[in-house]
């Protein structure tokens, strides 16, 4: 199932890219050295994380699975080399990067195959950085939203630390948090934009997505055309020994 989940985001490329969001800049310079050249962008999806990068260091590499993701970053971000490749094989020579993101996608790696081929590209001192935008729950809407999405997902709390080889050292980790201000007529896309609604059968997503529609038709806080959606990015970080 965990792999289906994962293959689901060819079926939702658009509502993805249109909805889903980016990061805050200053998890995106918590992310990347000072001083790197070379960051790989790993399971890159839109880009989204790889948008915040390109500008910050000289070399921007993504690396994203999924066909139909990796043609919107390219369309997007054409001036970013885009591969093919996974977590557990990113085809990119030993010792070439001098920090690796992971945006919203660690839960979907074997993890110690994803360490070992991460220590592989990593050059030593290298930083590996696993971020999560989580929807910050504590505004009534985001979890009465985060409810109707997340019923029944065995899948919906998978923010855990990494768990990474003795090639890195001990795990750092840190929060942000922000605001995304978003119409909310792009809610009903944001929740058909989970895996978890991708891999439903059409008519029980149909379903969902109506709840979506009389949460944003009757919820107070979102009777306007746009509403304040706060995030927290949960990050950790480890260094290449």
């Amino acid at each position: 199932m965990t792999a289906k989940r994962a293959r689901s985001f060819a079926s939702g490329v658009d509502a993805y890219a249109a909805t889903r969001p980016g990061y805050p800049d200053d998890a995106v310079r918590w992310a990347v050295p000072n001083d790197a050249q070379t960051v790989l962008d790993l399971a890159a999806g839109t880009g989204k994380l790889t948008a915040s990068l390109v500008g910050l260091v000289t070399h921007v590499l993504a690396v994203e699975p999924t066909d139909e993701m990796r043609a919107e970053l390219q369309r997007t971000l054409p001036d970013v080399p885009a591969a093919a490749g996974t977590a557990e094989a990113t085809g990119l020579p030993d010792a070439s990067v001098d920090a690796v993101t992971v945006g919203q996608a660690w839960h979907w790696f074997d993890q110690a195959a994803a360490s070992a081929e991460l220590a592989r590209v990593l050059r030593p001192g290298g930083q590996l950085t696993v971020l999560w935008n989580i929807r910050d729950e504590s505004e009534p809407w985001v979890a009465a939203f985060s409810r109707i999405v997340h019923r029944g997902d065995d899948l919906a709390d998978h923010f855990d630390p990494p768990v990474l080889s003795d090639d890195f050292g001990p795990l750092e980790d840190a929060e942000f948090r922000w605001v995304q201000r978003i119409a909310t007529a792009a809610l009903r896309p944001l929740a058909a934009s989970r895996s978890f609604l991708l891999t439903m059968p059409p008519d029980e997503r149909e379903a969902r997505l109506a709840e979506i529609d009389e949460l944003v038709a009757t919820h107070p806080d979102l009777a306007g055309d746009t509403a304040d959606q706060p995030y927290v990015v949960r990050a950790y970080r480890a260094f290449r020994r």
